[in-house]
């Protein structure tokens, strides 16, 4: 799935003013980590994701495993924070980040 860069652009703008739901620490991408990113990006649609796993490298290879692992895709990532998206068409307007704008 692509999104147009017009759609990311709105996309980031929705998620400056969201908060990190999904933190990735010490223990990497464990399978609890998976599960709860793909509820949150099922309730949500459009989340952030804390890294806190040191060094750069490690971080961006988590960041596409985690992508990879949830069939999401990123928006943007500042520092140790990642903004991605998954669609879900039966997603509720009023969780969804997305729907509720």
């Amino acid at each position: 799935m692509s999104i147009s860069s017009e759609k990311k652009r709105h996309y980031r703008s929705l998620g400056h003013k969201l908060k990190p739901v999904v933190m990735v620490a010490g223990n990497g991408l464990s399978d609890g980590v998976i599960e709860e990113t793909l509820r949150a990006l099922h309730d949500h649609e459009l989340i952030k994701v804390k890294f806190a796993v040191g060094d750069r490298e490690v971080k961006k290879e988590a960041i596409v495993e985690l992508c990879n692992q949830t069939q999401a895709e990123l928006i943007q990532t500042i520092g140790n924070i990642a903004l991605i998206y998954k669609e879900n068409k039966d997603a509720k307007p009023n969780l969804s980040n997305i729907k509720s704008f």
